[in-house]
């Protein structure tokens, strides 16, 4: 479930403060409430192949630290700080390990393209091209900002940076986009992504 900026927030919130206070239920509406956000953040900021275990480990870690969490801001930016971590921690750990090889599993874009929005299929992958080729920074600016819908505080919160800096991001990666929709290259030619 996607979340306006006025959205569930407080429904999921509250889900986790009656999570962390050993309400079973609570925590499994939790999950359930955030779960296709959680993954569509992890498979854009670290592509579809890894985005369900990335999601699995989100939750693990999130539920070890619920004990801690106050609830002084929204429990969904709380777990996208969360899921920003473990792709950060997973992108380091992969880069350490050899690569057997360079190209991603198409079965597995077709199925992420698949589970988004509605678009036909071959734009769905076009422009899961164009947001897997940005820059890092930019890319999870602008998946949480246009794909998720938070705004701007809150995914600065999620990133630990001024919002000054999302609003960059953000506007960087629509010209990004928008040069490499304009000269025909799948991918912003400046910032391609290691796959």
């Amino acid at each position: 479930m996607s979340y306006g900026p006025h959205g569930d927030d407080e429904r999921v919130t509250a889900l986790a403060l009656a999570a962390r206070g050993g309400d079973r239920g609570a925590a499994e509406a939790f999950v359930a409430a955030t779960q296709r956000d959680v993954t569509r953040f992890v498979a854009h900021l670290a592509g579809p192949a890894d985005a369900d275990d990335l999601a699995q480990d989100t939750y693990l870690r999130a539920m070890r630290a619920l004990p801690s969490f106050e609830g002084r801001s929204s429990a969904r930016t709380w777990l996208l700080a969360i899921a920003r971590h473990t792709v950060v921690d997973h992108l380091r750990s992969v880069s350490r390990r050899p690569r057997t090889a360079d190209l991603a599993d198409w079965a597995s874009v077709a199925d992420a393209a698949q589970a988004g929005t509605g678009a036909r299929f071959d734009e769905q992958i076009l422009l899961d091209q164009l947001i897997g080729g940005l820059d890092p920074d930019r890319r999870e600016a602008f998946v949480a900002t246009q794909l998720l819908g938070l705004s701007y505080a809150e995914a600065a919160e999620v990133v630990g940076c001024p919002v000054g800096t999302i609003r960059s991001r953000v506007a960087r990666a629509r010209d990004d986009l928008n040069a490499a929709l304009a000269d025909g290259t799948p991918t912003p030619r400046r910032h391609l992504r290691a796959v």
